[in-house]
């Protein structure tokens, strides 16, 4: 992985991570800025390794799939892949529309099937359904860690203040 998709996905990751927790902040005045820092930057971390994962997790979808083995090396993100990543991370913030969001998660994902359906020899719509299943995998892996996390802090605001 070149250092500017690195680069890249953490950006996605920081932007992802900023836009589910800044309506928090909002509803909530009291919340120190040390406080949001400290969700800010493992919540980017852990949504970029999230992006990271896709298409490695697309690639063991594709792979489980296949009776043999691949013929290719593997799925990895180049630049322009992850460009368009970027932008629905930015449009990750709730002002700016859900839907749009979603629609470009999907156009992120139709950019993975196109080089997934290359390298594995699968056909497009089956390297569909890989990268779909990996992406909707991922998105509830991460939006359960999301729930504990808000769960666990939560729990630790009412002991504070009991």
């Amino acid at each position: 992985m070149s250092p500017i998709v690195v680069v890249l996905l953490l950006f996605a990751g920081l932007s992802e991570a900023a836009g589910r927790i800044l309506p928090l902040v909002a509803r909530r005045p009291g919340m120190s800025r040390t406080l949001v820092a400290g969700f800010l930057l493992p919540a980017g971390l852990v949504e970029g390794a999230v992006f990271a994962l896709w298409p490695l997790t697309a690639w063991t979808m594709t792979e489980s799939v296949l009776s043999s083995p691949s013929p290719g090396t593997g799925l990895v993100w180049t630049p322009g892949m992850v460009a368009p990543l970027v932008l629905a991370a930015v449009l990750a913030f709730p002002l700016l529309g859900p839907l749009l969001h979603f629609l470009l998660f999907v156009g992120v994902g139709a950019g993975l099937v196109g080089p997934l359906a290359t390298a594995s020899g699968l056909g497009w719509w089956s390297a569909a359904g890989c990268v779909a299943v990996a992406g909707a995998g991922l998105g509830l892996a991460v939006e359960t860690v999301r729930r504990l996390v808000v769960r666990i802090s939560a729990t630790r605001v009412q002991e504070a203040a009991a």
